[in-house]
């Protein structure tokens, strides 16, 4: 069973800049597991590695859509699952940094969901259909009725992702929760970062400035022109406050706010996640950057199983 190393933790901990040290060290190439780094052209609000990041370490994932295309967790599982196999084929550490829990539950459980399940065209435009007339509260509200578990997972302004779930149900027979379960894939080992919640909040308050300084209001103006708000990476943090207001500037610095305040909204979600979905060691390296040898440590013991 191949070993598959995975850094998490919320935005602005350093999972990065760990990634990269880890590669250097256990000669490991990094996958990344965000489903926003994948998009051409979306570097700052993305905060995706910069190029001499990237050519510290071999990185994956990065920059192989378009903004037009759909980057869904079936297709992040496959892509993973043959890159953890060529990367493993050449003696190498895959390293999966970042991510969105549901991603890695996805691939470290086979979890058979997404394109892996059966559709059904008809039934999926009915259900966006519904959506549209009697609101995603609604269609929502019936996906909790039918499958509470998997509702639980999905928030209820996910149009895309409730339709999806509504329709396996219909097109199965069975809960999208109890779609079939492949089972334990990879032997991975979750290394987790986090800060006092203060120090943590300010470290992505700063984040956001130094963007804004880097120039996402450009970026985003450049989404604008490719679709804006019919663009998949038009929901991503960041993204999603600026575009409605790119043409009343009294209304950015009010946006920005809300851009601080979603990541950190986001950030609470990826600790709870983490720390009730897996059986993950946290680090503090942000005030204890000496506890990288706790890490490294951790590591070294579980290579040699």
């Amino acid at each position: 069973m191949a070993k598959v190393l995975a850094i998490v933790g919320p935005t602005a901990v350093g999972k990065t800049s760990l990634a990269i040290r880890l590669a250097q060290e256990f000669n490991g190439e990094i996958i990344s597991g965000d489903s926003m780094q994948v998009y051409r052209h979306l570097n700052i609000g993305t905060a995706k590695a910069t190029p001499a990041e990237q050519a510290a370490a071999t990185h994956h994932l990065i920059d192989v859509r378009d903004v037009d295309q759909q980057f869904t967790v079936a297709q992040f599982v496959r892509a993973a699952q043959q890159l953890i196999q060529e990367i493993t084929d050449r003696g190498h550490l895959p390293i999966i940094a970042g991510g969105t829990g549901f991603y890695l539950q996805a691939l470290f459980d086979g979890l058979k969901l997404g394109a892996d399940a059966p559709g059904d065209p008809t039934i999926r435009e009915a259900l966006r259909t519904e959506a549209q007339e009697k609101g995603a509260q609604a269609l929502w509200q019936r996906l909790q009725t039918l499958d509470p578990v998997a509702a639980g997972k999905i928030p209820p302004t996910n149009v895309r992702r409730t339709v999806r779930a509504l329709e396996v149900i219909q097109v199965t027979g069975q809960l999208f929760s109890h779609q079939a379960n492949g089972g334990p894939q990879y032997d991975e080992l979750y290394v987790a970062l986090n800060t006092d919640r203060p120090l943590l909040y300010s470290r992505i308050n700063q984040r956001v400035e130094l963007m804004m300084q880097a120039g996402l209001l450009d970026e985003v103006r450049w989404l604008a022109v490719q679709g804006g708000t019919a663009l998949p990476p038009a929901t991503g943090i960041g993204y999603r406050e600026l575009l409605p207001v790119l043409d009343q500037p009294k209304k950015i610095p009010a946006a920005v706010d809300l851009i601080k305040q979603d990541s950190r909204h986001y950030a609470k979600r990826q600790l709870t996640w983490f720390r009730n979905q897996t059986a993950a060691t946290w680090y503090d390296l942000v005030q204890h950057p000496d506890s990288y040898d706790q890490i490294r440590g951790q590591i070294i013991n579980w290579l040699r199983g």
